[in-house]
């Protein structure tokens, strides 16, 4: 479905990053986070509730998504790492999960299903001692 990001409510800043890029991350804020008002974005109310599961920690309380990417040593690759998992993130609260029917045992499958468990219990009553009365 590709979702695209409205530029407007992006707020991005750079900070100082860990990993790769030896002497380089010490001095140049490469890190990348980005910070989205959910509410602002309108989305349908399922696709609401199901991007705050995805999100987990990352959605705060005030309805604003953070994602930091630290991965890779440049900003603008760090920049769209961090927009393709939003897009990610948006895309996969899209789908829906069909609805789940709830069902009822026939009568033959609850009969079956006792008759296996006296079945059981007549094994494990037969295992203890043998008494030779």
């Amino acid at each position: 479905m590709a979702y695209t990001l409205p530029e407007d409510l992006i707020e991005e800043t750079f900070l100082a990053s860990t990993g790769p890029g030896g002497q380089n991350v010490n001095k140049v804020a490469t890190a990348c986070q980005l910070r989205i008002d959910v509410f602002a974005l309108g989305l349908e109310p399922y696709a609401f509730r199901q991007l705050k599961l995805l999100a987990g920690s990352k959605m705060t309380m005030g309805g604003e998504l953070i994602v930091t990417a630290r991965n890779h040593r440049t900003r603008e690759a760090n920049r769209q790492e961090a927009r393709d998992r939003v897009i990610e993130l948006i895309d996969r609260a899209h789908i829906r999960k069909p609805r789940r029917v709830a069902t009822k045992p026939s009568k033959a499958a609850k009969a079956r299903r006792v008759d296996a468990k006296k079945g059981r219990s007549t094994i494990k009553k037969n295992r203890g001692k043998v008494s030779y009365d």
